[in-house]
């Protein structure tokens, strides 16, 4: 494990060191809101940033994407081909994420590169990324990473965690990327015993604001049909307006829709997000909907969060507390209470 403190007068021109070696993406003010963008200058990055509304889940499975070209003309050769978009898949890193994001990007990996179901552009994007974490000192009041089994210092989907220790950054290293990356720059110095110390204290600090919120341990005990049955779901599902915020937002949601739009005689394969709360994600070509009311909707989401991911993989629910869908619910649903909810339901007898 390679290890360095970077003075935050310094930090600049590490950034553009970085700048100079690959695609460099970081945390960016825009308008009311961070959001990660690729950096034109050094000086964008904003390391001060609490997180950003959009997870970062759209720098490997963008929100809109060109999958193919095509054409109708019917004195082309080549018409009616579908033709790979080109992509960029150049060595990029992703500077200041949080580490709750990067560990989404392990759930997430579970649906798009899985023994021969490989997303080959999901797969590419991640093996040319380097992810470089920012440690949280001061966790959101919605977060509940430490409930769900990441935590605010968590290196887990981590190449390098840089931790804020006041004047500094302590850089370290958790992978073989991370320790070719950081033994590439200059600038850095010998981490102190005291910033070492440092970086100890706001982690104990940080995890015991954070405590443990609701007991993910049970959810795995509970009788399926129990829950999906429970009588809990119509009063969650009361206020729900479906607006979807709450998928979009979500670091490990990754529905999505394939469309073609044509223009004239030139067409485009799109893959668009899609969520699981609009009421037309399951109509049937048929016309037939198994879930056209919205509390079959809501229950869903969160019976797949929380249940039918928890049974299927046994290693802990489809969330890592960023507490977006907290935090931005216009109708303040919270999945931790819902949690709460599921996981004191009594388990039916044997």
């Amino acid at each position: 494990m390679s290890e360095m403190y970077i003075a935050k007068e310094k930090f600049p021109a590490t950034v553009k060191q970085l700048m100079g070696r690959c695609r460099v993406y970081g945390p960016v003010f825009r308008g009311q809101y961070h959001e990660f963008a690729e950096l034109k200058a050094a000086e964008d990055a904003d390391m001060g940033y609490q997180n950003t509304r959009l997870s970062p889940k759209e720098l490997f499975h963008p929100q809109s994407e060109r999958m193919f070209t095509y054409s109708l003309d019917k004195s082309d050769s080549e018409a009616e081909i579908l033709k790979e978009a080109p992509k960029d898949f150049s060595s990029r890193v992703i500077l200041g994420i949080r580490p709750c994001d990067a560990k989404a990007f392990q759930l997430d990996d579970r649906n798009f590169d899985v023994d021969r179901f490989r997303d080959p552009w999901w797969v590419k994007r991640r093996e040319s990324t380097t992810l470089v974490g920012l440690a949280c000192n001061q966790p959101c009041a919605s977060c509940f990473c430490t409930t769900v089994g990441t935590g605010p210092f968590d290196t887990g989907g981590l190449d390098v965690l840089l931790t804020d220790v006041g004047n500094g950054y302590v850089a370290r290293s958790t992978s073989s990327k991370g320790d070719d990356l950081l033994q590439g720059m200059e600038g850095g110095e010998k981490v102190s015993s005291e910033a070492a110390q440092k970086v100890m204290d706001l982690k104990i600090k940080a995890e015991k604001q954070l405590g443990v919120q609701f007991d993910v341990s049970t959810l795995s005990e509970q009788q399926m049909l129990e829950l999906f049955n429970a009588s809990f779901w119509d009063d969650i599902q009361f206020s729900c307006i479906n607006c979807g915020i709450c998928t979009f937002l979500c670091p490990t949601c990754w529905c999505f829709d394939i469309q073609d739009e044509v223009h004239g005689n030139k067409g485009d394969r799109i893959r668009n997000w899609d969520s699981c709360m609009f009421p037309l994600f399951t109509l049937h070509g048929s016309g037939h909907n198994p879930r056209s009311q919205k509390l079959q909707r809501v229950r869903q989401r969160f019976m797949h969060k929380l249940k039918y991911y928890v049974d299927k993989y046994k290693d802990g629910v489809a969330c890592v507390g960023c507490g977006r869908c907290v935090r931005f619910c216009p109708v303040n649903i919270d999945i931790r209470q819902v949690a709460r909810l599921m996981s004191a339901r009594c388990v039916c007898p044997a």
